[in-house]
């Protein structure tokens, strides 16, 4: 019990610590107007409540990934915490603020246009293909899995029969609607709901296995098994630990999320709440199902028993059920498929945007939003057919793929204010040998080749990387698209009052 208050008062702590400091290094600035104020269209860019928009932000980023994520990566055992612990408040939670405030510092831009302002455009358009390449596997999972979840609760708790592709059909409809609205009639408006729903399921989980006399949190467990891979399996915790765990402890998916909340954002002094303590939130989720995972079951063999016969989605029913009732374990989890289905809608709406963007298509008007729609739902339809296993195991690399480039954009943009740019490049340089390691290692995505060489590899390749951005960026000073667009707003009054 104590290693996982331990782990929790540490992502708090890391909140109001580490989190301050990295807002003060970025440099806030409260008197500057946001895109929400600027930009306002109705559709997007939508002023918001920041209760409203913490609930919504938490929501959209917090998919399956922060509870299958942790619920493969306790198979490692208690270092699985560690890297949450670790992961979030230093990387993770950092990711998430600078992709947040970037883009309300760039006109609400998506990743990938504040990607080429700040490393060219030749990320740009690399990022372009990455994203949306992204956010369609992200979407497939997240119906994929929320399906597969509300099929088997309806046939096994009540009289009906429902079948997999039923679901399937239902969840695309609402994700065509979410997609194409206005943010604040159906996200803006239930989400916050959710999240109480989402709250109750975590903290409700978490204190039964804390009051049962059958279970102990982390009980079986000691401090040295934080150092030591228990995979049953006897799969290498170096790199697939931090591709397998994502969210919860850093996701590139989050990039593709912030600048809807960006949009939404009424001043720059809620950020940290916002950004950075969305991902505190998603921490201790992931924390909660990383810890029920490895108390429920006892061990990582009976956890690896239990995933093998249904999953990671038989243990969220195994435990929603086995620990709070068929009443309460209904609603823990309802708020588990929630969930991947309220990320999986905003995985579509960054599409739709990301594309407009590129297109440069107004998305005030419905027809533009449905052009823009529509494809990427033929798309995520056909994707739907091919196995899961496969669809998560690129999901996993491209999610961290995209992380890694959010990271040495923000690098960038610190380098060129000759600010202190440590704290993204040093997770950036981690994450970068994490994801070249992996890809050259592994032989079912990558190239196989043997783990030494494969990390050598990383690790050059990542110094490299790192020396390059340095180079390209350090002191160039450019300036903030606000500022800009401030100057040219006055240089026009300028022209209008001359003329």
């Amino acid at each position: 019990m104590m290693w996982f208050l331990t782990c929790v008062a540490a992502l708090i702590g890391g909140y109001f610590i580490y989190g301050t400091f990295i807002e003060k290094v970025f440099g806030i600035n409260e008197n500057r107007k946001t895109p929400a104020i600027t930009k306002q269209d109705g559709v997007d860019f939508v002023p918001m409540s920041t209760p409203k928009v913490y609930l919504v932000q938490l929501l959209n980023i917090a998919g399956v990934g922060p509870i299958f994520g942790p619920i493969m990566g306790a198979l490692y055992g208690p270092a699985a915490m560690l890297w949450i612990v670790l992961g979030c408040v230093f990387a993770g939670a950092v990711h998430d603020y600078f992709s947040g405030m970037l883009s309300i510092r760039n006109g609400g831009a998506s990743v990938p246009t504040i990607t080429g302002r700040y490393l060219g455009n030749g990320a740009k358009h690399f990022m372009n293909i990455f994203a949306i390449v992204l956010l369609l596997l992200v979407g497939v999972v997240f119906v994929s899995a929320p399906a597969g979840m509300i099929t088997n609760l309806v046939n096994d708790q009540t009289d009906f029969t429902m079948s997999m592709s039923t679901m399937v059909v239902v969840i695309f409809a609402y994700y065509i609607i979410a997609t194409v609205v206005p943010v604040d009639k159906i996200i803006g408006r239930f989400y916050p709901l959710f999240g109480a729903l989402l709250i109750f399921m975590s903290v409700g989980l978490i204190t039964a296995i804390g009051l049962s006399d059958e279970h102990q949190i982390m009980g079986g467990f000691e401090m040295k098994d934080m150092f030591t891979n228990m995979n049953p399996n006897d799969l290498p915790l170096w790199p697939a630990l931090f591709i397998t765990i994502a969210c919860g402890a850093i996701s590139g998916f989050h990039a593709t999320q912030s600048p809807l909340m960006a949009r939404c954002m009424e001043n720059e002094k809620n950020g940290r709440f916002v950004f950075y303590g969305a991902m505190i939130g998603e921490g201790i989720i992931a924390l909660i199902w990383c810890a029920l995972a490895l108390s429920f079951f006892g061990s990582v063999e009976s956890l690896s028993d239990a995933i093998a016969n249904g999953g990671p989605g038989n243990v969220v029913y195994s435990a929603s059920f086995g620990l709070l009732g068929v009443f309460g374990g209904i609603l823990a989890f309802l708020g588990v498929v929630i969930l991947p289905i309220t990320s999986g809608d905003t995985a579509f709406r960054s599409s739709r945007l990301i594309l407009a963007e590129y297109f440069n298509m107004e998305q005030k008007t419905l027809r533009n939003r449905l052009l823009m729609a529509l494809p990427l739902f033929v798309l995520g339809g056909i994707l739907t057919q091919v196995d899961f296993g496969i669809i998560w195991r690129y999901f996993g690399f491209a999610n961290q793929s995209t992380a890694v480039m959010m990271l040495w954009t923000a690098s960038a943009y610190l380098l060129r204010h000759n600010k202190l740019h440590w704290i993204t490049t040093v997770p950036a340089i981690f994450m970068t040998t994490v994801c070249i390691t992996f890809i050259l290692n592994n032989s079912q995505l990558g190239f196989g080749l043997p783990m030494q060489l494969s990390t050598i590899v990383g690790v050059v390749s990542a110094l490299l990387i790192a020396a390059y951005v340095i180079k390209i960026s350090k002191g160039k000073g450019e300036r903030d698209y606000a500022n800009e667009q401030d100057e040219s707003a006055n240089e026009n009054k300028a022209v209008t009052k001359t003329a």
